[in-house]
């Protein structure tokens, strides 16, 4: 048998390629489906089976990519009611394929249609050897239960995540392999381990989930202080049920846009993305753009801030523009119209003037601080870390918060001159673009963050509650 997991580091996404004799299945897939024509083509496979363990939220999967360009079947949970063609499963169903058994269990909890597929090799044994698990069980935690919205309360889905675990993925021998569809990084949880594989043994043995306690128990744990769910979760569930339209459908309409088309759709009201990184936006960026760097978390972070239904230009270096429209399409902004050929250069060239802002060093901020006591600071990590310390009189105000109507306005004086800090110097930046939106110009971003603030060994105290 062949096994491979593909793993998507920037949406901390995993994807698996069984074949065995000549036919492979594909489970999961990201929308951008190269990679996985290219590794079958490499190993004389041939994909007939594409199966989904549920409806992803946080990416648009490449399941009818898949089956459109191989002619494969397409597997849903039962539960799914998808809107296009599709084989439904259920317990004890079999895709069977060489020396090859995938079998189905059906494991409600994450989302109502959520399977999970035990993994066969005959040519080891009769018994299964890998479970594939989705969003059901990750390394370190659960599927959280929160993202079906209105239509089934986060309690009603944890009490089946609770029968699932305990009474079909607990059951199971602790030597069984567990391979996840996340890892560390995906809202789809929020104590994912970095490791991409464990067992059934370490996970009965490690995970805080899945200790011994009763289902009321953990209803509670798995419902109390989850993290926001990213805004765009629900248009990629959707896009998931309804069926993507095909990504060469989407990017067909993507193109070089001179200066002037550029500045015509920016009066328009279309968003201009620059996806460089901080430093190089920070010397000289389109005013008015939106910073999210192609170096980061970038789809979620565009997708969390910027508007799903307004037009999106691209700035960025050369030969990275079809990678950021790409990218973007995976997590299901479509509206991308295409990219100032020419980059930042192109803008300068022809005379409109760039906007830009300083990056301090710690040792900066810190003078500066102490020539100013005016000078705000503005904090935009995470709730956990702005309680794991602070600078003193920062004012804190999360990211994925910014886009909030009001929210800058409450939390962030006029008239101020401000300096924003993230942990390392990427989200501020973020932050920063969006400032300037909405009227702040005075404004400086720590380059190190508050991880270099503390390396200075300059002063900090404990964080807000």
């Amino acid at each position: 048998m062949i096994f491979q997991q593909f793993y998507l580091g920037c949406l901390a996404q995993a994807s698996y390629l069984i074949g065995s004799e000549g036919e492979a299945a594909v489970i999961d897939p990201q929308r951008d489906v190269d990679l996985y024509l290219e590794a079958a083509a490499e190993q004389h496979l041939k994909i007939q089976h594409v199966i989904e363990t549920h409806f992803h939220a946080d990416f648009v999967s490449g399941h009818l990519e898949l089956a459109a360009q191989t002619g494969a079947k397409v597997y849903l949970g039962r539960r799914g009611g998808a809107k296009y063609a599709h084989q439904p499963l259920q317990d004890g169903d079999e895709i069977r394929f060489g020396k090859a058994v995938l079998r189905i269990l059906e494991t409600p909890g994450h989302t109502p249609e959520c399977i999970c597929i035990l993994v066969t090799d005959l040519e080891r044994g009769p018994e299964p050897w890998a479970i594939l698990t989705g969003d059901t069980l990750f390394i370190g935690d659960v599927g959280r239960p929160d993202l079906m919205g209105a239509k089934l309360p986060a309690a009603e889905l944890a009490a089946m995540a609770y029968d699932s675990l305990h009474h079909k993925i607990l059951t199971l021998p602790d030597s069984i392999k567990v391979y996840p569809g996340h890892g560390a990084g995906s809202a789809c949880g929020r104590n994912l381990s970095k490791e991409r594989v464990s067992t059934i043994g370490e996970q009965r043995r490690l995970n805080y989930a899945l200790q011994p306690m009763s289902k009321e128990r953990f209803i509670e744990l798995v419902t109390q202080d989850l993290p926001e769910a990213p805004p765009y979760f629900g248009l990629d569930a959707t896009i998931n049920k309804e069926g993507p339209r095909l990504l060469q459908e989407v990017l067909a309409k993507y193109a070089p846009l001179s200066v002037d088309q550029v500045e015509a759709l920016r009066k328009e009201g279309a968003v201009v993305l620059d996806v460089r990184d901080p430093d190089h936006f920070a010397a000289g960026h389109v005013p008015g753009a939106v910073n999210v760097g192609l170096g980061g978390t970038y789809a979620s972070w565009a997708a969390t801030l910027l508007p799903a239904d307004e037009r999106i230009v691209i700035v960025a270096e050369a030969g990275k523009e079809n990678e950021a429209a790409t990218r973007l399409a995976r997590v299901g902004y479509e509206n991308v119209v295409g990219f100032l050929r020419g980059g930042v250069e192109a803008w300068r060239d022809a005379g409109p003037a760039l906007a830009w802002h300083p990056r301090w060093s710690p040792n900066e901020l810190a003078a500066a601080l102490e020539k100013d006591p005016d000078l705000v600071v503005l904090d935009v990590r995470t709730p956990l870390e702005w309680k794991g310390g602070r600078l003193r009189g920062a004012l804190h105000l999360p990211l994925n918060r910014m886009h909030q109507p009001g929210q800058i306005e409450r939390a962030v004086p006029r008239g101020k001159r401000l300096a924003v800090h993230c942990a390392g110097g990427y989200r501020s930046s973020i932050a920063i673009s969006l400032l300037r939106q909405h009227g702040f110009h005075q404004v400086a971003d720590l380059a190190t963050g508050y991880e270099g603030w503390v390396q200075a060994g300059l002063p900090t105290v404990p964080g807000g509650g």
